[in-house]
C-alpha cells in the first residue's frame, strides 16, 4: 500500500463530487486504512456552459485536464463518467477498473408533462446532447429542441423559468445527487437509448502505476466491463464524437450478451439500428460488428454530412 493519501483527481462540479465521494469510500473500503485526498481539477467544459459540447471540442473536455494531471503526478487516479470518456486514451493512461453500473436510463423532466406524449406540438425540449435530440425528434417531429446544458438545479430553474418545457438527464445522476424525485418519469430504452456507457463510472491511472492498479482492481466490475467492452467497440467502430448522434446499451442475461445500437441523423430524419448477441467474452467483437453493420447501412454520405 502506497505511504501516503491517494490523490483522486474530479472536476468540482455537484454531479462529479458526488460520484467521486462515492468512489473514494469503495476504494477505502476495499483497502482499509488508506488515506486519501480529493483534488479537484477545472474542465473546459465545466468553464464554458453557454454552448454544446459538439461547438467547443466535444466530450474530451471533461476529461482533458484531469489526464494532464495524471501526467503531471498532480493526482494518482481521475474518476470519470465513462460516457463522458474519449474513444482512445492517451498513450500511457488506462482506465483500471469500470465500477457497478448504475441504472443506465434517462429520466424525464417537466413541471407539466410527465412524459413525451403529454406535451403539446412545438413544445420546447431542452438538450445540448444530439443523440437526445435525435430520438425526441424522431418520435415527435412536431417538438422543438432548444440549447440546455447545466447541472440539475440549473437545468429545473431554466424550466420554472420557462425557457423549456421538459428536459432529459441520466437517472444514475439524479440517484447519485439524491434528487430523484425531480424525475416526472423515467424513460424506456425502446423510447429513448442511452448514450455509450451511461450509468458507468471508471477510475483512469497511469498504464505503468501497478500500486495504484492493484489498489483498484477489487472495485471493477466484470458484468459492467464487457457491456462497456461492446458499446465502446461500437463506439470506436463508428469513430463516434460528440458531432454523432450515436446510442447503444449492452445487456447480460447468463452467459449471453446481447447490443442494441442506435445511429441517427441530428435532425431524426432517418436512423439506423443494429441488434447483436453472443458469448459475454466475445463483448468487443461484438460491439465492433454492429458499429460496422451500423457504419455500412449509414454509408458514406451519412459522415459526410456531419463534417
Amino acid at each position: 500500500m502506497i505511504q501516503r493519501p491517494l490523490r483522486i483527481g474530479t472536476r468540482g462540479s455537484p454531479m462529479a463530487l458526488a460520484q467521486t465521494g462515492l468512489v473514494r469510500d469503495r476504494i477505502v473500503a476495499a483497502n482499509p486504512g488508506l488515506e486519501t485526498e480529493i483534488v479537484v481539477v477545472n474542465t473546459v467544459a465545466d468553464r464554458i456552459l453557454d454552448r454544446p459540447l459538439s461547438e467547443i471540442g466535444g466530450k474530451g473536455l471533461f476529461t482533458k485536464e484531469l489526464e494532464q494531471a495524471l501526467f503531471a503526478d498532480v493526482v494518482d487516479v481521475a474518476v470519470h463518467s465513462m460516457k463522458d470518456v474519449e474513444t482512445w486514451l492517451p498513450e500511457g493512461l488506462v482506465i483500471a477498473c469500470i465500477l457497478e453500473r448504475d441504472d443506465p436510463r434517462d429520466a424525464f423532466l417537466s413541471p407539466r408533462a410527465t412524459g413525451f406524449s403529454d406535451l403539446e406540438a412545438g413544445a420546447r425540449v431542452g438538450t445540448s446532447s444530439l443523440r437526445r435530440a435525435a430520438q425526441v425528434l424522431m418520435r415527435r417531429p412536431d417538438l422543438r429542441i432548444v440549447p440546455l446544458r447545466g447541472n440539475a438545479n440549473t437545468r429545473m430553474r431554466k424550466l420554472e423559468e420557462g425557457t423549456c418545457d421538459a428536459t432529459l438527464l441520466a437517472l444514475c445522476g439524479l440517484e447519485r445527487l439524491g434528487m430523484t424525485e425531480m424525475a416526472r418519469s423515467v424513460l424506456a430504452v425502446d423510447e429513448m437509448l442511452p448514450a455509450v456507457a451511461q450509468g458507468a463510472l471508471g477510475i483512469e491511472c497511469r498504464e505503468a502505476d501497478a500500486e495504484v492498479r492493484t489498489l483498484l482492481a477489487p472495485l471493477a466490475c466484470p458484468r459492467a466491463t464487457a457491456e462497456l467492452d461492446a458499446e465502446r467497440g461500437l463506439l470506436a467502430e463508428l469513430d463516434g464524437s460528440c458531432r454523432t448522434p450515436i446510442a447503444a446499451l449492452a445487456r447480460i442475461t447468463g452467459d449471453t450478451l446481447s447490443l442494441d445500437g442506435l445511429l441517427f441523423l441530428p435532425d431524426g430524419s432517418a436512423h439506423w439500428a443494429v441488434q447483436r448477441s453472443g458469448s459475454v467474452a466475445d463483448a468487443a467483437r461484438i460491439g465492433a460488428e454492429a458499429g460496422a453493420e451500423l457504419k455500412r447501412a449509414a454509408g458514406d454520405t451519412y459522415f459526410k454530412r456531419l463534417q
